[in-house]
């Protein structure tokens, strides 16, 4: 198999659905059917958007094996297999690809701060255990590193590394990094709002956060801009911009449970440190929806 498989599109970065202090695997399935009805393209499972932080490996794993099992194979299932400790990340990884997922995210290694030659170290040691694609998470934000495109060049001769999920927020990556690899560098856009002028300068598609509450609309979006009609898919853009603004208020996998719950999908729980979003936020997520055409006012 390749490592060139097709990720393009729409595909959320799926929400862990909780009831009662527990992974609610009938509303994760029920999920993965109405994500796959509504034209998402891959599934995301167990990022940070899955809650990935605060679930136990056992959960983590079984979450994988919730989603592929309900997928069958209809689209591209990309398991979260990051971790800050390589033997985890691997151990993770391992597990993905012997539950039958097409690739998975590892995002680069967060807290210990590494430098460049630590976190080539640390995405080798994961390719060289599995056969299946690695998207390279890059998300300085949240891991304080960020991995430059000489590293991410490095990386993408190893067999199995295929592209990267840029949540950098810097534009021009998408172009340098298109220069430094060609075009066959899967690149995914890891963030809702700058999707579409990622895409404009050469993204493949979005994980993205806020198809968890409209996967229709993102996808048409996605479609739009792959088929060159960037008229249409500013159309879209326009109906989208308060829900992108909205579901980060706060920690964008609170904003997009509630949305979720609003929508009567799933439970409104999160796992502390987190916490639902205030009154007030939920009020304008509520507000972005019926404007995105969602809900009713």
């Amino acid at each position: 198999m390749t490592k060139h498989i097709a990720f393009t599109g729409s595909m959320p970065a799926l929400v862990t659905p909780f009831k009662s202090g527990k992974v609610d695997e009938q509303a994760l399935r029920a999920l993965v059917e109405w994500q796959i009805e509504n034209g998402s393209t891959g599934l995301v499972p167990v990022g940070t958007t899955g809650e990935s932080p605060t679930l136990s490996h056992d959960e983590h794993k079984r979450v994988v094996e919730i989603v592929i099992d309900q997928n069958k194979g209809r689209v591209p299932v990309i398991a979260g297999a990051g971790s800050n400790n390589t033997i985890e990340a691997i151990d993770l990884a391992v597990h993905a690809e012997k539950a039958g997922a097409d690739a998975v995210l590892v995002v680069t290694p967060y807290y210990n701060k590494p430098t460049q030659e630590g976190m080539y170290q640390h995405f080798k040691a994961v390719n060289d255990a599995i056969g299946i694609p690695i998207i390279i998470y890059n998300i300085p934000p949240r891991s304080v590193v960020d991995m430059s495109v000489e590293t991410m060049t490095r990386l993408y001769e190893l067999k199995n590394i295929a592209g990267v999920k840029d949540a950098t927020a810097n534009l021009a990556r998408v172009s340098q990094q298109r220069h430094a690899m060609g075009p066959d560098f899967i690149q995914l856009s890891g963030e809702d709002m700058t999707a579409l002028a990622y895409m404009a300068a050469g993204g493949h598609g979005c994980i993205s956060v806020v198809a968890n509450v409209a996967p229709r609309l993102c996808a048409e979006l996605m479609e739009a801009v792959q088929k060159g009609d960037y008229a249409g898919a500013l159309k879209v853009q326009d109906r989208l911009v308060p829900l992108h603004d909205a579901i980060f208020k706060e920690p964008g996998l609170a904003g997009a449970k509630h949305g979720l719950a609003l929508l009567g999908r799933i439970e409104e729980e999160v796992r502390l440190p987190l916490m639902p979003v205030t009154p007030a936020t939920g009020k304008v997520i509520r507000e972005a929806m019926v404007f995105a055409g969602l809900v009713n006012a």
